[in-house]
């Protein structure tokens, strides 16, 4: 009986989006179609139709890197909402590198303009950090406003400097074609961003269980005051934090650019890191749920147009079930989403603090 109720509990995020998508089944009803044949082509184009999963995979890659841009800060306790600005920070970076350095062989180039897009995005998250670590002053409104920034500084790039000759519309000239990221689905768009994401997803995952440094970042996250006593640089590892989600979110405009844009647009992301905010809350900090988050919201966003020509729903139903998801799940997760939401002065469960205090200490 214990181990089904476990069971129960660890599937939650299961059934809050069973829920969602059956609250959504009365809207689709309500507006006069059919929720089985609605559902049907929704998960139908989205998984199971060949072109619809390659642009599943398109939108899933830049949203679990946005995702995992907002669930490593969240780790240490730190809300970092400006994962889209930090986007569009990478995306500039990677542009500017991928136009004015010497052109390098194929493979080692791409490797080159991602790192510059990770720094990008790195640096551009340095400011709410730092600003929180050594001043004091609340992240969410920095990294808010920060994301406005960033997107008239690329709209004013692509509008001047690097606007291509004769463009009609704002955007830079094309990246030398060997810069390409390699295509994971022949014929299609999908690349090999999304198999990367899940790659740092597993892998921060593993980071975060087993390592020292993992467990020194959540105690940080749970207890500063403790992290301190345990000899851990609180301020460090917060600028650090925030820093490694920004180069995670610069990534994400990296491989929009080498992998699907090729140029840098106007307004070219269309909210990847608020995307990525929902799929960090709907796993609670948990980043092995990250890639199927991703891919959820991914599939919701690139079958909505097939629903919309299979039975006539409107788009904004499939808005509204995104939103039902968030919802939900966000209901279902309240006791984890506490105990990272949780004010440092609440302490490390007792039980939990000899652990944490002896890793911390082992990573200083």
């Amino acid at each position: 009986m214990n181990a089904c109720l476990a069971w129960a509990v660890r599937l939650r995020v299961v059934w809050a989006c069973l829920l969602a998508l059956a609250v959504g089944a009365l809207l689709i009803a309500a507006s006069g179609a059919s929720p089985w044949l609605a559902y049907r082509a929704l998960f139908t184009t989205a998984y199971l139709d060949y072109w619809g999963f390659a642009s599943t995979l398109v939108k899933t890659s830049p949203i679990l890197l946005a995702a995992l841009a907002v669930a490593v800060p969240l780790r240490a306790g730190l809300f970092n909402i400006g994962a889209e600005g930090q986007i569009y920070a990478g995306a500039l970076a990677a542009t500017l590198a991928g136009l004015f350095l010497p052109q390098l062989p194929a493979g080692i180039g791409s490797i080159v303009v991602m790192l510059a897009a990770m720094a990008g995005g790195a640096l551009w998250a340095a400011i709410p950090g730092y600003l929180k670590a050594y001043r004091g002053v609340n992240e969410v409104i920095v990294t808010l406003l920060l994301n406005f920034v960033a997107i008239q500084l690329v709209s004013y790039a692509v509008s001047g400097p690097l606007l291509a000759p004769g463009a009609p519309y704002p955007y830079s000239e094309e990246l030398a074609p060997v810069l390409r990221l390699p295509i994971l689905m022949p014929q299609t768009d999908a690349h090999i961003g999304a198999l990367l994401g899940v790659g740092l997803a597993v892998l921060l995952h593993f980071h975060f269980r087993y390592t020292a440094h993992g467990h020194a970042l959540d105690l940080v996250g749970r207890n500063a005051q403790a992290a301190a006593y345990a000899g851990v640089a609180v301020r460090r590892e917060l600028l650090l934090a925030m820093m490694a989600g920004g180069a995670l979110a610069g990534l994400a405009g990296g491989i929009e650019v080498l992998g699907l844009k090729y140029r840098l647009f106007h307004l070219f992301s269309p909210g990847y890191g608020f995307d990525g905010i929902v799929v960090a809350f709907m796993a609670a900090g948990n980043l092995a749920w990250l890639p199927l988050g991703a891919l959820l919201m991914g599939g919701l966003k690139a079958a909505a147009n097939g629903m919309q020509r299979a039975v006539g729903v409107e788009g904004t139903v499939v808005d509204a079930i995104q939103g039902l998801v968030v919802i939900f799940v966000a209901a279902s997760q309240h006791a984890s989403l506490r105990r990272w939401f949780a004010p440092p002065s609440r302490g490390v469960p007792a039980r939990e603090a000899p652990a944490a205090a002896a890793a911390a200490q082992e990573a200083a």
